[in-house]
């Protein structure tokens, strides 16, 4: 399911900010999938990251246990943001489903994740997210495509980033064997777009209770931007339960303060998961006129073949 992101957006994956670095290596233990070379770190040291394309398979299934994606999954937070500069509140709704869609991303073959955004009850984003999974379980995410609306018309995709293109680089959305004390790891780096994201485990046995339900022994992941004062982008706390993925986000400082509870989950019939999947196929389509320069680089997502998700 979908991860919650950067600042006044919400799916999954942090804060953004600038950095400018040339390389990535992997050197932390928990990504022991990928090759380790010398470079550069992004979010502590030991935290520097490349990506090894034979770590993954061919056929992309996300079993994870902290991050499940299983196609026809479908996920529906709810929440708000409070600006405490401008002491503002917005209502926000995200619906995040596991598409039957693969798309080829860096030379990795990804399942492709539809989220949608509605902030004070109009859609303020629709995205499509790309995930993998190592053999040894560690996911990994390769990109996204957001399209931006204002007043119920698109505006453009301007934030949109995909591994191996303008030195964009693939991230850690959730380690396979997640512990506390690990060190800090970067859930992706895209300099185009000004975009990092630092997470670190701190936590695996608290108690949750949200509409959708009551959890135990939930992975709590700390998400913050290394790279803008804290006390301006502050720190996200995200809740992970096994089998289900995430619960809960709850803010902890800055200047957007983001609240959200998991509130419904639903299996898609056959049927919905086909329109679903249409949906998607339209927004991929698209996407290679939105974003000439980006996006319309990619191979086309396609439908996975039968005994493939």
């Amino acid at each position: 399911m979908q991860m919650l992101k950067r600042s006044t957006r919400i799916t999954a994956y942090g804060s953004a900010a600038l950095l400018v670095l040339a390389t990535l290596t992997v050197t932390t233990a928990a990504t022991a999938t990928a090759t380790t070379t010398k470079g550069k770190d992004l979010c502590g040291p030991g935290t520097a990251i490349t990506l090894d394309r034979s770590a993954f398979p061919w056929d992309p299934e996300i079993e994870n246990k902290w991050f499940p994606l299983e196609p026809g999954m479908q996920f529906t937070t709810t929440g708000k943001v409070v600006n405490t500069v401008e002491k503002t509140v917005t209502k926000r709704t995200v619906i995040s489903t596991v598409t039957g869609l693969t798309k080829k991303i860096d030379g990795v073959n990804t399942v492709v994740v539809w989220d949608r955004d509605i902030s004070d009850g109009e859609l303020a984003e629709s995205e499509l997210a790309f995930f993998a999974e190592t053999k040894k379980g560690t996911v990994w995410l390769f990109g996204e495509y957001p399209e931006e609306y204002e007043n119920g018309k698109l505006v453009g995709a301007p934030s949109t980033f995909i591994s191996g293109i303008d030195k964009a680089q693939a991230g850690i959305a959730m380690l396979d064997h997640p512990r506390p004390k690990e060190p800090a790891y970067p859930q992706a780096y895209a300099p185009s777009v000004d975009f990092l994201d630092c997470a670190k485990v701190v936590d695996r046995h608290v108690d949750v209770c949200v509409p959708a339900d009551c959890y135990n022994n939930v992975l709590v992941i700390e998400e913050s931007n290394p790279l803008e004062p804290r006390s301006v982008a502050g720190l996200q706390h995200k809740f992970y339960s096994k089998k289900t993925g995430l619960v809960q986000v709850k803010p902890v400082g800055g200047e957007d303060q983001e609240s959200l509870d998991l509130v419904k989950i639903k299996k898609l019939s056959d049927s919905e998961l086909k329109s679903i999947n249409e949906q998607a196929l339209a927004l991929d389509r698209r996407g290679y006129t939105v974003s000439r320069d980006v996006y319309a680089k990619t191979p086309r997502a396609v439908v996975a073949k039968p005994g493939r998700r």
